[in-house]
């Protein structure tokens, strides 16, 4: 065990120092100037001296490898900066609106989970059934539609139309429910299918119809044996694309103007906020690492097999 995470821990600060440099080199190397987005916003008119004195400020005259080698520098010191447009500290920008994508994203995960295990799994019990049909129909449709098409026909629907719901803002458990529908709802056609598959297989393996002659009952051989055999390719996947898991957070945080980390990083985007684009990508760089670390140990649980195969080969 400690092994195992000594190597994740190498394996994340490779990670990390490798994403920052790519990260770093790239929104260096987009077109725009923060310094005039800075000026505009302001309304001053300024000299040019004025303006290479504000450049030289805010350290970007240097070289692009002195800029990097000070952020690595205040990095190791857990300092990111202030944001160019609010002059406050990075992490406090970042630490205000990641509870509200949380909640969003959790939002979702459980209105896909709502939605993906029942129809999967009554795919794969009532096979060619009308039930498959119309499951597989659903997620087909489901993976087909993208996600900020779908929130726009929502806000269009029950918040214009309808007036059933609110379509923007945080304001409680009302104004989440538009945005999660959206990106559960978008999200579940994919595991909808994925679940039916691998419960379809799990359902043909020896050790379920040795369970079924062993007499357990239909509910303790599908809970404890074919699903939770099937989950560990459905976890793999969730890991894969939890990535675009958070930028279909983004799309919905703009779409219902919900304050958020996505909202507040594609404002920085558009105001050329380095630091606080830089922030953004560190934290969920490391994000996306814990999860797919999560998904590594879940193997150890669901599926001891495949993890003892994997220690045998290592060793």
């Amino acid at each position: 065990m400690i092994r195992l995470v000594l190597r994740k821990f190498s394996e994340m600060l490779m990670f990390i120092m490798l994403i920052t440099f790519i990260s770093f080199l790239i929104v260096r190397l987009a077109p725009g100037d923060p310094v005039l987005t800075i000026l505009n916003v302001d309304e001053l008119a300024v000299s040019q001296e004025q303006i290479e004195a504000l450049r030289e400020d805010m350290g970007l005259g240097d070289p692009l490898l002195v800029q990097y080698s000070q952020w690595l520098l205040d990095f190791v010191k857990l300092d990111f900066g202030q944001s160019y447009s609010t002059g406050q500290p990075v992490m406090e920008i970042i630490l205000a609106g990641i509870p509200a994508t949380l909640e969003l994203t959790f939002g979702a995960l459980i209105v896909m989970l709502l939605l993906s295990v029942p129809l999967g799994s009554l795919a794969a019990i009532y096979r060619n059934s009308w039930i498959d049909h119309i499951s597989r129909a659903l997620a087909i449709v489901g993976a087909a539609v993208p996600s900020f098409w779908l929130g726009l026909l929502f806000v269009d629907l029950f918040g214009v139309r309808l007036g059933w719901l609110p379509t923007m803002g945080r304001d409680g458990f009302s104004s989440l429910l538009l945005p999660s529908l959206t990106l559960g709802l978008a999200m579940s056609g994919v595991y909808v299918r994925l679940l039916r598959s691998s419960l379809l297989d799990s359902l043909g393996q020896e050790f379920i119809r040795a369970a079924q002659s062993r007499g357990l009952s239909p509910s303790r051989v599908f809970f404890i044996h074919a699903l939770r055999h099937s989950l560990p390719p459905v976890i793999t996947v969730f890991g894969v694309s939890f990535g675009s898991l958070i930028g279909g957070v983004v799309v919905v945080e703009v779409i219902f103007a919900y304050p958020g980390v996505g909202k507040l990083v594609l404002d920085a985007i558009r105001q050329r906020d380095y630091p606080l684009i830089q922030g953004y990508i560190f934290v969920m760089a490391i994000v996306v690492f814990i999860v797919n670390t999560a998904v590594d140990l879940s193997y150890r649980y669901l599926n001891p097999d495949m993890y003892l195969k994997e220690k045998r080969i290592r060793s």
